[in-house]
C-alpha cells in the first residue's frame, strides 16, 4: 500500500524515523557528552526483574535501563510525529481506513497472536 510519495508505509515510518534520529544526534560524534545522573526508586520485584533481563542480555542494570529508557523516549516522540502527504495519498489512507482490506491473508493476520499479549 502506498504512503506518502508512493512509498509503502514502512518506507514512510522509516524516513521519518532515520529524520528523527538525525535530528537528535550529537551533532560532532566525537565530542565528549556529559553523563547526568538520574535517580530512580523502584520496588524490588520490579528491579530484579529488571536485573534478570539486563543480565540475561550481558549488560548492566544502568546501561540496561538507558537503552530501555531511551527506546521508550524515541517512540513516545515518533507517535507524535506529523507525516504530511498530499490529498491524494491522504484520500487513499482515508480509504483504507472506511473499507479495510478483506481475504484470507488479512483474516489471518488479524487472528494471529500479538506481542504484546502473549
Amino acid at each position: 500500500m502506498p504512503g506518502a510519495g508512493g512509498l509503502p508505509i514502512h518506507s514512510v515510518y522509516l524516513s521519518c524515523y532515520t529524520k528523527f534520529m538525525r535530528e537528535t544526534a550529537t551533532k560532532s560524534p566525537g565530542a565528549k557528552v556529559k553523563a547526568r545522573a538520574v535517580n530512580l526508586r523502584v520496588r524490588e520485584d520490579i528491579r530484579s526483574l529488571i536485573d534478570r533481563a539486563a543480565h540475561a542480555l550481558g549488560k548492566t542494570r544502568s546501561d540496561f535501563m538507558i537503552d530501555a529508557a531511551r527506546r521508550a523516549a524515541e517512540e513516545a516522540l515518533l507517535d507524535l510525529t506529523l507525516v504530511r502527504v498530499d490529498p491524494e495519498t491522504y484520500a487513499r489512507f482515508l480509504d483504507v481506513l472506511d473499507n479495510p482490506p478483506t481475504g484470507e491473508g488479512y483474516r489471518r493476520l488479524m487472528a494471529s497472536p500479538k506481542p504484546w499479549t502473549t
